[in-house]
């Protein structure tokens, strides 16, 4: 989560969708930079309105704007995935060395996934805090120009995103089934992500799960 205080903006680190990059290149020109712990980087849409909103509004005698990125649903678990299969993973119990992608996918989308497979959606986390605000600007991850564009205006200064936190190639063929099974489970994400064009308002309810 990186917060600008001059320009009134703030962005939420969704996981899996360039944050890294982003907070690489633009922590020098945030006031506020949480990079740790995870839970606090990754601070969710419902969680922000809920506890750092408040506090910001009140700080700052006024509201800030709030812009995320979303990845393509299937890439952002593939995305995870190839996280897992690194050998200096920090969190082994989020290692996926030695499982297919199949198995992975097909955990995700049962009713209780072990833990290398329970990662959440990014229609959770991009989900309206109680009283129905959600993300002002939300952009897709795979048109990163719009959002570096976006950023150029608002912080009045060049934006370049470094490439960082790459995690290794692998084999993420499905079958028919696991693809259809991911599509009923990822049924939120894919809506969103397909009504997004350029950015948009996002203050539609979403599962918690």
């Amino acid at each position: 989560m990186l917060v600008f205080w001059d320009q009134r903006l703030v962005f939420l680190a969704t996981p899996k969708a360039g944050s890294t990059a982003v907070a690489a290149a633009l922590e020098s020109l945030a006031v506020l930079a949480v990079n740790r712990p995870t839970a606090l980087k990754h601070t969710t849409v419902r969680d922000y309105h809920r506890f750092v909103r408040p506090y910001l509004q009140s700080a700052a005698g006024g509201d800030f704007t709030v812009v995320a990125l979303m990845r393509a649903p299937l890439d952002w678990l593939g995305s995870w995935y190839r996280f897992g299969q690194k050998d200096a993973a920090p969190d082994t119990a989020h290692s996926t060395q030695g499982i297919p992608f199949e198995t992975f996918v097909k955990d995700w989308c049962a009713p209780s996934p072990p833990p290398y497979a329970d990662i959440g959606s990014q229609a959770a986390f991009l989900a309206p805090g109680d009283d129905g605000r959600g993300v002002d600007h939300l952009f897709r991850y795979e048109d990163i120009g719009r959002f570096v564009a976006f950023l150029e205006d608002r912080l009045d200064c060049e934006v370049i995103l470094p490439r960082v936190n790459v995690s290794p190639l692998a084999d993420m063929a499905l079958s028919d089934a696991t693809t259809r099974a991911f599509q009923t489970r990822a049924a939120a994400d894919l809506s969103l992500y397909s009504a997004l064009s350029g950015d948009r308002a996002i203050n539609a309810a979403a599962p918690a799960r």
